[in-house]
């Protein structure tokens, strides 16, 4: 069989088979909506831009409906799996379907947040149909850990997606849209309808591209001090940054001092700022104020609740399951 015909992606009653064999039953608890449209995974790595040289990392495979559609335009395929059943028979369902480029693939049995390494070449390309539920702490994290991604393309809740891609001055631009964009350019790069997915969720599902940036944000500060700004900064969105910075500074008056250094109005508020401001007020931190602690990102439906917690009406993960949250990286 031709990884170019297209029986070697998975359909609708091949996914139900294959379930059905290994008796998985999606559960909302993991996030487990199966992607059942090869069309739609081929889109997905169209518009990823997977080259023939690629390393990819995949987060959450599933049953291998995205995978297999990798495996046909990457050199290589690294998938990251936790679900015990699925981690399993995926390299079985590699081989039946695509025995050809199966010395391409490996597989990691583990928890995307615990992973700090990847066998093989490091991965050029992130590209994954994220657990709705801990969508942003997994790509976060992933991003933090594997400087080498250049590219990635992620499905997520189009509340997510929306957020995540967000500029300043939105009404959904937020710590998930700064501490991306730390990392790369983002934007929203298309839209999933639902009846690609089996069992269909309630909701509705986006891209997001994210293209690393070629030159690290210019600051002294380490990415931890300017992460804890923006998690005091948005901790209290609605104060103005004099008093939502202030637990970060020491005080009121601290806070308003390190704004005036930074070149930021004390009365501006966090959505307002883009993340080379909130690195310029990490570098004005006054000398001796306490040492900030990074806070649990703000938590909106599907953005970083741990595994386990209800997702927010969510339909979950695209075509996996879902991996423990930790904080936002």
């Amino acid at each position: 069989m031709s990884s170019t015909e297209p029986d070697a992606l998975l359909g609708p009653a091949d996914i139900r088979d294959l379930a059905a064999k290994l008796g998985v039953r999606p559960t909302k608890q993991r996030g487990q909506n199966f992607v059942i449209d090869a069309n739609t995974v081929r889109r997905i790595v169209r518009t990823a831009e997977v080259r023939p040289d690629d390393v990819v990392v995949e987060v959450g495979p599933g049953l291998g409906s995205l995978t297999l559609a990798l495996l046909e335009a990457a050199d290589r395929v690294v998938a990251v799996e936790i679900d015990d059943t699925l981690a399993a028979a995926l390299p079985a369902t590699v081989a039946a379907r695509m025995p050809e480029r199966a010395d391409r693939f490996a597989l990691v049995h583990s928890d995307a947040m615990l992973v700090t390494e990847l066998p093989g070449p490091a991965p050029t390309a992130l590209v994954a149909n994220l657990p709705y539920n801990v969508a942003v702490p997994v790509l976060l994290t992933m991003l933090e850990r594997f400087p080498s991604i250049e590219r990635t393309l992620v499905m997520v809740q189009a509340e997510v997606a929306d957020r995540l891609a967000a500029r300043p001055g939105n009404k959904v631009y937020g710590v998930p849209s700064v501490k991306a964009n730390w990392y790369a350019d983002v934007k929203r790069a298309g839209s999933i309808g639902r009846t690609v997915f089996w069992p269909a969720p309630n909701v509705d599902s986006g891209l997001v591209s994210l293209v690393r940036r070629t030159e690290p944000i210019r600051t002294t500060a380490s990415r931890q001090e300017v992460f804890a700004v923006v998690d005091a900064a948005f901790a209290q969105r609605r104060k103005t940054l004099r008093a939502a910075l202030s637990g970060w500074a020491g005080s009121a008056p601290a806070a308003e001092a390190a704004l005036v250094a930074a070149g930021i109005s004390p009365q501006a508020r966090g959505e307002a700022l883009t993340v080379e401001e909130f690195a310029a007020i990490a570098e004005n931190k006054p000398a001796g104020s306490k040492p900030a602690e990074s806070k649990p990102s703000e938590s909106k439906p599907g953005e970083g609740k741990p595994a386990g917690s209800k997702p927010a009406e969510n339909g979950t993960s695209a075509n996996g399951t879902s991996s423990t949250a930790g904080s936002d990286a």
